[in-house]
Order: structure tokens, then C-alpha cells, then sequence
């Protein structure tokens, strides 16, 4: 059954509906260039179903028989107004928190379905595929420089910073509103840097955003 529910940092659920979650594919050159990839020329987007969210800090439940499981953390934008054809500012407005995500993914039937010119949907939107943190609203974050990290057994993996992002939060949620509507409740993972592997059960998984937010979550 799904239960999933947004909530911000101090418990409290935000009052919005999960509706879709829109994702950047290649938005960190290194990342691109570390899985072989060329860089894009504009963001490359694809959308995970509200189903595949799950509270973070829940055990990590992986797939069984279908490879390798690989995490990406990422910067998860919480949207809390209608954009359709948004101009900066009206994107900028419209965001209503942030938090964490790890767009687990499927590595083996992702690289599958590259070589067969396919879509990803069936590597990224299994059940449990978007773990998400709570939210910190917007008006908490000191600048649009925001920092990220994750950490598995307590050893580094990956670093974040929107600075290094090639296309910026605000921009990006703008050109994904001219391409299709955001509502309010959808969440937009902003890309993932450098970094990625496979996960393995017993892992500890660690993430902070800023000093504004810590979870954990643990493999099984």
C-alpha cells in the first residue's frame, strides 16, 4: 500500500498531495562523464510515478534478480504553486521547501535499455524507487548556494553544490514548466553529482543537507 505522505523537518505533514516526481538526468558534468555519457545540451528529463516515493528513513528494500542497484543523491525541490510557462520569478516563488532524495536505479536494466534506444522509466520508477528526506521550507536556506552530502558507512561518497549543476534549481523548474505543468505537491530531483555505486544490504546510508538536515536510512 502506498502511504507515502510529505512532511517538513519537524513532523508536521505539508498538506499537499504527492503527484509526480520530475527528474534531471546529467546535471553534474563529472557524473555524466563517470557513467561515460555525453553531457546534454538541455536538461534531459523523465518522471518517476508517485510510487515509487518512500520516506527515507524507512529500510531500503532493493529489488530482487534484477541487477545491480545504484544510488544517486540529489536535491529535492518541493513545489507549492501552478507553473505553466514560468518566468524565473515565478519559479523561484513557487518553491516551497527543500530536502533529499536518492533516485535508486536500476543500473543493469538502465544500461539495457540505452543500447536499445529505450526509455529509463523501468530502471527508475519500481516501487520504493524515490526515497525522500522531509522538507525545509525556502525561506530557511541563507542563499541559492546549497550543499549536500552523502555518506555510506560513514566514508564520503558524494558531495554536492547547485553552483556546480549545469542547469541552476530556479531555471530548471522554469524550462521543465514551458515543456509541462508542475502542481503543487510534485518534487523536482535536481541531478545527481559524482559519485554513484552499487548499494548492498547492511549499508548505512547518511545524508545532510546544509546544517538545516540529517537522515539515515539503512539497506536490507
Amino acid at each position: 500500500m502506498h502511504d507515502y505522505q510529505h512532511h517538513w523537518k519537524d513532523g508536521t505533514p505539508v498538506h499537499l498531495p504527492l503527484g509526480k516526481i520530475v527528474c534531471i538526468g546529467r546535471n553534474y558534468a563529472e557524473h555524466a562523464r563517470e557513467l561515460n555519457n555525453p553531457v546534454p545540451e538541455e536538461p534531459l528529463l523523465f518522471i518517476k510515478p508517485a510510487t515509487a516515493a518512500v520516506h527515507i528513513t524507512r529500510p531500503l528494500a532493493l529489488p530482487k534478480d534484477k541487477g545491480s542497484v545504484h544510488y544517486e543523491a540529489e536535491l529535492a525541490v518541493l513545489i507549492g504553486r501552478p507553473l505553466t510557462n514560468a518566468s524565473a520569478s515565478e519559479a523561484e516563488t513557487a518553491i516551497l521547501g527543500y530536502g533529499l532524495a536518492l533516485d535508486l536505479t536500476l543500473r543493469d536494466v538502465q544500461s539495457q535499455l540505452k543500447e536499445k534506444g529505450q526509455p529509463w522509466e523501468r530502471a527508475k520508477s519500481f516501487d520504493g524507487a524515490c526515497p525522500l528526506s522531509p522538507f525545509v521550507a525556502s525561506d530557511k536556506f541563507r542563499n541559492d548556494n546549497i550543499h549536500f552530502t552523502l555518506d555510506i558507512d560513514g566514508e564520503r561518497r558524494q558531495t554536492g553544490d547547485t553552483h556546480d549543476m549545469l542547469n541552476p534549481v530556479v531555471p530548471l523548474i522554469a524550462h521543465i514548466s514551458s515543456h509541462f505543468s508542475l502542481m503543487p505537491g510534485d518534487v523536482v530531483l535536481t541531478g545527481t553529482p559524482k559519485g554513484v555505486g552499487p548499494l548492498a544490504p547492511g549499508q548505512t546510508l547518511s545524508l545532510e543537507l546544509e546544517d538545516l538536515l540529517f537522515v539515515e536510512t539503512k539497506v536490507v
